[in-house]
C-alpha cells in the first residue's frame, strides 16, 4: 500500500510539472506566432490551429531535447570519469552485469571518477545509461554494501529517473541559464556572425505582421516593440511558471530516491545492506563548504548523497558558482531513508518468518 501511494504522488507530481511545461510552450508558440506561425502553417497543411499546435510541440521538444542533451554530457564530464571495462574492473563489472540480469535490464556503461569521495551517480538517456562510482565508495564499501548501492543506482536507471528530473527541471534551468548552446559549443569567433544572422533572420521574419516598410522608422519602432513584448512576456511567464516547479521538483527528486532505494534494497534482497552504506557514507562525508542554495546543483543533485565528488560539495573551477541558480533537485534526510530501509528489511524478515 506504501508503494503504490508513493507511486501516485509520483505521477501526480509529474503529471502537474508537465502540465505547467506545456503551458509555458503553448505561450511561448503563441509569442513566436507572428514570427513564424505563416511558416509553420503551410507546413501543417494550411490550418492555422495545426500550425500552432505543431509550433507549440516544436517548442517543448526542442527545448527538453537540448536540456536531455546537455545535463547527460556535462554531468559525466563534471564527474572526471573514465569508463570501464572487464579487464580494468572485473569484478565492478561482474557485479554490473549479474545486478542488471537481476533487474531484467540492459547492462549500463560504467565509469569511475578519480575521487576519494565516496559517492555514486546514474546518468541516463531514454535508450542508455552510465552508472559513475568513485575509487573511493570502492574502498570503503564491503561487498553487500557496494551491490546495495549499484542496485540503487540501477533502478534509478531502468526508472529513467536522470532523464525524468532534467525534463521536470527544464523550466528552472532557463530561469538560470545552465544549458547555453551558442556560449558552450561556438568558438568565439564565430558568436558574432551567429547572433548577427539569427538578429537578421528574426528582423526579416518580423515583415510577415509589420504593416510598414521594414526599414523606415514605423516599421523599425514596430520591430522594437513587438520584440520588446516576446521578451519581457517570456521572461515574466517562464518566472511566473518555474517557481511553482521548483518545489514540485524538488518533492519529485525526494520521491524518486525513497524508490530507488526501496527497490534497489529488494533487488539485493538485503535493505540492510543499503541502510549501512549511506551510514558509512554519510559518516565520511566531509561538512558542506559551499552556499546550501548549490548543494543540489549539477552533479551533487544527481547522487546518491548529495555532496558530490569533490569533498563538501565544493565545485572546484565551476565559473558558474557566482550566476544565478534555482535548486531544483533535493535528497532525503539519511536518516529517513534509512529508517525506511529498516522497516523494509523488517517486513521482508516477517515476510520470510510467515
Amino acid at each position: 500500500m506504501v508503494g503504490n501511494d508513493l507511486t501516485a504522488r509520483i505521477g501526480g507530481t509529474l503529471a502537474l510539472i508537465l502540465a505547467i511545461d506545456v503551458a509555458f510552450a503553448l505561450i511561448v508558440a503563441a509569442l513566436l506566432e507572428p514570427w513564424i506561425g505563416p511558416v509553420v502553417a503551410s507546413l501543417a497543411g494550411g490550418s492555422q490551429l495545426r500550425g500552432y499546435g505543431l509550433l507549440a510541440v516544436l517548442t517543448l521538444v526542442g527545448l527538453l531535447w537540448i536540456q536531455l542533451l546537455y545535463a547527460r554530457r556535462n554531468l559525466l564530464a563534471e564527474a572526471n570519469a573514465y569508463p570501464v571495462t572487464a579487464e580494468s574492473h572485473p569484478d565492478l563489472d561482474a557485479r554490473i552485469t549479474r545486478l542488471a540480469s537481476l533487474a531484467d535490464m540492459r547492462v549500463p556503461a560504467v565509469a569511475v571518477a578519480d575521487s576519494d569521495v565516496p559517492n555514486s551517480f546514474a546518468v541516463g538517456s531514454l535508450w542508455s545509461g552510465t552508472v559513475v562510482v568513485s575509487e573511493g565508495l570502492l574502498e570503503i564499501l564491503s561487498d553487500e554494501e557496494l551491490d546495495a548501492v549499484l542496485a540503487h543506482e540501477l533502478v534509478h536507471l531502468k526508472n529513467h529517473d536522470a532523464v525524468v528530473m532534467t525534463l521536470a527541471s527544464f523550466l528552472p534551468a532557463l530561469v538560470s541559464d545552465e544549458y547555453s548552446i551558442l556560449e558552450d559549443e561556438l568558438p568565439a569567433s564565430a558568436k558574432p556572425i551567429v547572433f548577427a544572422t539569427g538578429a537578421l533572420v528574426w528582423f526579416v521574419l518580423s515583415s510577415t505582421f509589420i504593416d510598414a516598410p521594414l526599414l523606415s522608422a514605423s516599421g523599425l519602432v514596430q520591430f522594437v516593440v513587438a520584440t520588446a513584448v516576446v521578451v519581457l512576456v517570456g521572461g515574466i511567464t517562464l518566472g511566473l511558471l518555474a517557481t511553482p516547479v521548483v518545489f514540485l521538483s524538488q518533492s519529485l527528486s525526494r520521491q524518486r530516491e525513497f524508490v530507488a532505494d526501496r527497490d534497489g534494497a529488494r533487488l539485493v534482497g538485503n535493505p540492510s545492506a543499503l541502510a549501512r552504506a549511506l551510514t558509512a557514507l554519510d559518516d565520511v562525508a566531509a561538512p558542506p563548504t559551499e552556499d546550501a542554495r548549490r548543494r543540489y546543483d549539477g552533479l551533487e543533485g544527481m547522487c546518491l548523497l548529495p555532496y558530490g565528488f569533490s569533498g563538501g560539495g565544493e565545485r572546484e573551477g565551476n565559473a558558474k558558482d557566482d550566476g544565478f541558480h534555482v535548486e531544483t533537485r533535493s535528497h532525503p534526510p539519511t536518516e529517513e531513508r534509512i529508517e525506511r530501509l529498516r522497516e523494509l528489511a523488517s517486513a521482508l524478515e516477517g515476510t520470510k518468518t510467515a
